[in-house]
């Protein structure tokens, strides 16, 4: 099988969910249809599920897909949909690992993936499997095969949301290749071609992207960041706008963590307590006085100035703010507070809790946060 576009296929992305589909894709896109860029995506469905096989079939037939962008963005309203064209092609690597190993020794240079909360997860697998189930071993088996091949190293953005998703997925490849090589010539040198060789980069990405289109596409809002912590000798897989190489991710993360997602738990905590069980979404709530009164009051009184502890400019901390907003207003955008709500008092101890412990060390109140900490964890 020869892939389509495949000479410029140099981005291979574990992954077909939407936020792929609405966030990366749709960013190269732009990009190459800016002329800002050249690599398009050869895109791979990597689990069992009937479903992602559907989408990917369809995906590797069309090859172009609508999304839908809705919602302000610096107060300006867009509601258009954008045709994004820069997938080249799909493979279902359960049933077309020939061609994926040939695409990944020819013509990788990059790999993008995004696969889900289960994705690091290796349990008993092995890379020497014809076919691995997990995500990383069907890695660690396609750079096997690269170094193999006497190829050069990739660059690796994993855009899982988890902190330091690159340190994380090159320790769990590293365990494999040490695991399954044992006692096999070139192990130390595979070891030392993936260290020195591949580019490990921690990403960080952010848009919400609410629903699906069938039968193939997305909804998301205007607001989208893919930041890229700059390492030497990696490759950029577009140029955005959007797209930020930064020196360090953590004042992005902390911004993410500590006000968005924060704020998603903190409206929770009000909508669960407060009576409010008619709405059903974060804009409802952004529309009704006591709940948005109460996350603007947390927001000025206790967040912020919290954060401003760690050095972080409080400009940025408020344009942040201001943006955060925005976007849980957007109008077009069923973003379920139910949705939210899910696992709430573990998300209330990594959003809340650490602010709280910046405010104390500081002597700053946080009366706000410390009630919604103190909600019994059933709830």
């Amino acid at each position: 099988m020869t892939i389509r576009h495949s000479q410029r296929a140099g981005i291979v992305q574990f992954g077909t969910g939407r936020f792929l589909l609405a966030h990366v894709d749709a960013l190269v896109s732009e990009s190459l249809a800016a002329g800002e860029s050249q690599d398009r995506i050869l895109v791979v469905q990597s689990s069992n599920r009937d479903e992602g096989k559907r989408k990917a079939r369809l995906l590797a037939a069309r090859r172009h897909y609508p999304v839908r962008i809705r919602g302000y963005r610096n107060a300006q309203r867009i509601d258009t949909e954008q045709s994004v064209t820069s997938v080249a092609d799909c493979l279902i690597a359960a049933e077309q690992w020939p061609a994926l190993e040939r695409h990944m020794v020819e013509s990788a240079r990059i790999v993008v993936s995004n696969t889900g909360d289960t994705g690091y997860t290796i349990g008993d697998d092995s890379s020497l499997a014809e076919i691995p189930w997990s995500f990383p071993g069907k890695l660690t088996k396609l750079l096997r095969a690269r170094f193999d091949a006497g190829g050069d190293g990739l660059t690796l953005l994993p855009c899982e949301l988890i902190e330091h998703n690159a340190r994380r997925l090159k320790a769990l490849v590293f365990e494999l290749a040490r695991r399954d090589g044992a006692g096999k010539a070139n192990t130390d040198a595979f070891l030392d071609w993936l260290e020195t060789r591949c580019v490990w980069v921690d990403t960080l990405v952010d848009r919400i992207v609410s629903s699906a289109l069938e039968p193939l596409g997305a909804v998301a809002e205007p607001y989208a960041l893919w930041a890229i912590a700059r390492q030497p000798g990696m490759a950029i897989p577009c140029r955005h706008a959007d797209v930020e190489i930064v020196e360090d991710l953590a004042p992005r993360a902390m911004c993410k963590l500590h006000i968005l997602n924060l704020a998603h738990s903190f409206l929770v905590h009000h909508w669960q307590r407060g009576g409010f069980d008619r709405l059903q979404f974060v804009r409802e709530a952004m529309a009704t006085p006591a709940l948005l009164e109460s996350l603007q009051q947390v927001f000025d009184d206790e967040v912020l100035p919290a954060l401003a502890t760690q050095r972080l400019p409080m400009g940025q901390l408020i344009a942040y703010r201001d943006a955060t907003l925005e976007r849980f207003a957007n109008p077009f955008l069923d973003h379920r507070l139910v949705d939210i709500a899910q696992n709430h008092h573990t998300k209330l101890e990594r959003r809340l809790r650490p602010v709280v412990e910046m405010a104390r060390q500081y002597g700053l109140a946080t009366p706000s946060l410390d009630a919604a900490l103190a909600e019994p964890a059933w709830l």
